[in-house]
């Protein structure tokens, strides 16, 4: 499997060294000509040199021939910018790593839904452990071609019900936050203008999911596309 990684940061390095060691083809991109010249005597990888917020470094990457596009620098909004570049490109996969809890509704709404922040996911296992609990993944649960996908609810959602929410076949509301609010909801519940929706649903509704929330999230306030 190929995947193409921005960013020759710590986790970008750590994360290249564990998908080698299981056989997956690495692309790395970075901006930075002696970071590039320092890992090709680390890793076995393949390596551009260049910003990989721009799409013609990203097309040299392979978009096409591509599994994942982990964009993994130090900057959040570089990496979501490289998300969002990547994705228009034809990666079927874009993870951003974002560091400032207030670029995580930007990602909600844009359906970068595959964000990691990687302070909380630490946090939370440092303090499970503390508790003596073993840390689980969602992953462990979500199998076969079962997803998740989330999304913030706009003007349009606003004060409908979670049961009057038009989704696809094999797909259902899980849960909502509100805020940092945790809300089970039933089909009456009420949404609210920034809801963050959390659906399960089966893999083959992600691209029309992510097509439609995106869409929306790249509207203004009078309802038309920004204009360039």
């Amino acid at each position: 499997m190929k995947i193409v990684l921005i960013g020759g940061t710590a986790l970008g390095i750590a994360t290249a060294k564990s998908l080698t060691a299981q056989g997956d083809d690495v692309v790395i991109i970075d901006r930075d000509k002696e970071t590039i010249a320092g890992l090709t005597h680390e890793l076995d990888c393949g390596f551009i040199h260049g910003d990989g917020t721009k799409p013609a470094i990203l097309r040299e990457a392979g978009p096409a021939d591509s599994a994942l596009l982990l964009c993994l620098t130090d900057n959040d909004q570089a990496n979501i910018l490289a998300s969002l570049v990547g994705r228009s490109l034809g990666f079927p996969r874009v993870v951003p790593k974002i560091d400032d809890p207030e670029f995580e509704h930007i990602c909600i709404e844009l359906s970068l839904v595959d964000m990691i922040i990687p302070h909380r996911r630490i946090a939370q296992a440092l303090a499970d452990l503390a508790h003596g609990k073993e840390p689980v993944e969602l992953s462990t649960y979500i199998k076969g071609e079962a997803r998740m996908f989330v999304f913030a609810a706009g003007e349009e959602e606003d004060g409908t019900t979670v049961g009057q929410i038009d989704l696809p076949r094999d797909c259902r509301v899980v849960c909502l936050y509100r805020g940092d609010e945790f809300i089970l909801p039933s089909g009456h519940t009420k949404l609210r203008k920034s809801d963050e929706v959390v659906l399960i649903t089966h893999q083959r509704n992600l691209a029309a999911l992510t097509e439609r929330w995106a869409a929306k999230a790249s509207k203004d306030e009078s309802g038309h596309p920004p204009q360039p």
